[in-house]
């Protein structure tokens, strides 16, 4: 099975990447992508830190945004410790691998999101994944540094590494690859924009983030973003026709 792919949004210490690369070798994970990481890359000390576990950092994909570097995976799991106003689902460590398992025996391509050191993950991050992964730690001390959240992720995933699990999906289609969701989410929110759909503007932001966490919840399929533009499409296009009408009314 291709293990999931662990992403880190905005690292900023390159012992930290190294640790990381060290505890996904530790379980079996392989591939490592870096979104804007603080001081560039590649970074001798990240090797250092990585004690041995080289192919991982040799192997490390840098991406300039989140969309980027999650586009053809197909579920995505963010971990944050921070409450959000969002309605996702929430799991511990154990029951996402179960999940991620399943799904990947069913042959998806997925990921795990970690927030950078300083500041974790933004909502606009978390909308873009299909579910938030949470670690029960103690309420007297929840701060956890970033090699720590990948190990409890990683250990987990190795645990039911040679375990028989049942493919969750059957025989519906696979869902799309984040890179399609993105280009039907584009669409759609200047289509809504076109049409006024946001307002009062102040709020299209809290909207946007609301939109995207539906259709997040949704895993469409490929064929379902194709159907879905395509119904954009014409709705733009009825609504074009709707305006024309009125405009020559109006000069009659």
């Amino acid at each position: 099975m291709r293990p999931p792919v662990v992403i880190l949004d905005k690292p900023q210490l390159a012992e930290n990447i190294g640790a990381v690369a060290r505890v996904m070798a530790n379980f079996g994970l392989e591939e490592l992508r870096l979104v804007s990481p603080r001081d560039g890359w590649p970074q001798d000390r990240a090797w250092a830190a990585a004690s041995g576990a080289d192919w991982v950092l040799d192997g490390v994909k840098v991406f300039a945004s989140v969309p980027e570097a999650i586009a053809d995976l197909q579920v995505v799991w963010a971990t944050t410790g921070r409450p959000r106003d969002l309605r996702m689902e929430v799991r511990t460590p154990r029951e996402a691998m179960q999940g991620l398992h399943a799904e990947v025996r069913a042959g998806q391509v997925v990921g795990l999101l970690f927030g950078g050191e300083r500041t974790g993950l933004e909502t606009d991050e978390l909308v873009l994944c299909q579910g938030i992964i949470t670690i029960p730690v103690d309420e007297r001390h929840k701060s956890l540094n970033l090699a720590q959240a990948v190990a409890l992720a990683a250990y987990e995933w190795r645990l039911g590494v040679d375990a028989a699990a049942p493919a969750i999906l059957g025989e519906a289609e696979a869902p799309a690859p984040q890179g399609e969701l993105e280009g039907m989410f584009g669409h759609l929110e200047a289509e809504l924009e076109d049409g006024g759909f946001f307002h009062p503007p102040e709020k299209k932001p809290t909207m946007v983030r609301a939109i995207r966490a539906l259709f997040g919840r949704a895993r469409l399929s490929a064929q379902e973003v194709r159907m879905m533009r395509g119904m954009i499409v014409a709705l733009s296009k009825g609504r074009g026709r709707v305006l024309a009408k009125r405009a020559q009314a109006s000069q009659d």
